[in-house]
């Protein structure tokens, strides 16, 4: 063998042993980013193929704009037993008209709601022109509106345009939401980020995987803080009585469910939806079930994950199975294991879609 030959099998040999180990890195010099932990725990392991009842996804998006995306999503939701999914576009103008009529033909498995139009809103009358679009969104086919989205500096979810230091408590917002009282029309709205993301990003932090990403700079001149934004949320609900809204994520309230739980109690006319909170409530099963016990007429399922098989089947086995300690890279995002609820059947059929129909048969 040529000195050549054996340079390239010594180096061939240490690529192999690379792969084999890339996986399992050295605690000393492994990136919190990179760590992914294994249950050593011999415990029971449930699989959960098909939800125990038939499921309203109340917060989805539009993941699929073709006829041949949108069947391969039905077939997954088939398997999974959801029934129908609720599709909150964002968008008003063409945007929302191009988006209803792709999923007009699958009427009966899809709901599109629409946004609202942003455009001029700092100019006098723009009111006035955001309630003709929200009526001809309706016209064309919306059924509701969302998502509706603050993160501290205003409403910035809705297209075509944001609305930086508007918030959805504004007096100028008050004749959409009387409208949408008037039409049927739910509001979905999104209030704040998890407490984890305004907590300084050190060792303290016992969301940081995740907290990371989503951190909220508290820098920025105008930022309402976490207590502010729920504020906004109770003045918009209580100031509308006819118009029934949604807080999805729970209203970012998982550090705190007192929060949420109170606003649930105090107004018939807000919900909540459980969407893309499910790593961050799975840590704590015990206050979790007694949490869906005690508001089980408000909560409402939800996704906001995509379309992946192995993210519904978390979700189903989260809510419905009592295992513990387990992770799972589709959800997880943190460094604690997550825990199922296992919720009483007369909690998942009004999650599942009890709480949902009520809701969306008042259109």
């Amino acid at each position: 063998m040529t000195l050549k030959n054996f340079s390239i099998l010594i180096a061939s040999s240490l690529f192999i042993l690379f792969c084999l180990t890339a996986n399992a890195q050295d605690a000393e010099t492994i990136l919190l980013k990179n760590y992914r932990p294994e249950s050593i725990y011999n415990i029971p392991k449930t699989t959960i193929g098909k939800a125990k009842f038939p499921v309203i996804d109340m917060h989805a998006h539009p993941n699929a704009l073709t006829e041949e995306g949108i069947r391969k999503w039905i077939k997954i939701m088939d398997q999974f037993g959801i029934a129908k999914t609720i599709i909150l576009s964002y968008q008003t103008g063409k945007n929302f008209d191009t988006i209803c009529n792709i999923y007009k033909p699958f009427s009966s498995r899809f709901e599109v709601w629409c946004g609202f139009d942003y455009t001029g809103y700092q100019e006098p009358g723009w009111s006035e022109k955001a309630v003709k679009e929200l009526e001809r969104c309706y016209k064309a086919g919306a059924r509701g509106v969302g998502e509706l989205g603050d993160k501290g500096l205003g409403e910035t979810y809705s297209g075509p345009v944001p609305a930086f230091g508007m918030h959805v408590d504004d007096p100028k917002m008050k004749p959409l939401f009387q409208k949408c009282g008037q039409l049927g029309m739910p509001v979905n709205i999104h209030v704040a980020e998890p407490m984890w993301m305004y907590q300084p990003m050190d060792s303290t932090n016992d969301g940081l995987m995740n907290a990371y990403s989503w951190r909220i700079d508290k820098t920025k001149p105008g930022l309402l803080s976490h207590q502010e934004l729920i504020q906004t949320l109770e003045n918009v609900v209580k100031e509308n009585p006819a118009t029934t809204f949604i807080a999805c994520h729970l209203a970012n309230c998982e550090y705190d469910l007192s929060i949420i739980g109170r606003l649930l109690k105090k107004y018939k006319n807000l919900y909540a939806d459980i969407s893309a909170r499910y790593g961050e409530t799975a840590a704590i099963p015990r206050y979790m079930l007694a949490f869906y016990k005690e508001h089980q007429d408000k909560l409402l399922y939800g996704t906001d994950m995509g379309t992946n098989p192995k993210m519904y089947a978390m979700t189903l086995r989260i809510l419905e199975s009592n295992d513990e300690h387990f992770y799972d890279d589709e959800l997880r995002q943190f460094h604690y294991p997550m825990n199922g609820f296992g919720l009483p059947d007369e909690v998942l059929k009004k999650l599942y879609n009890g709480n949902a129909s009520k809701i969306l048969n008042k259109k």
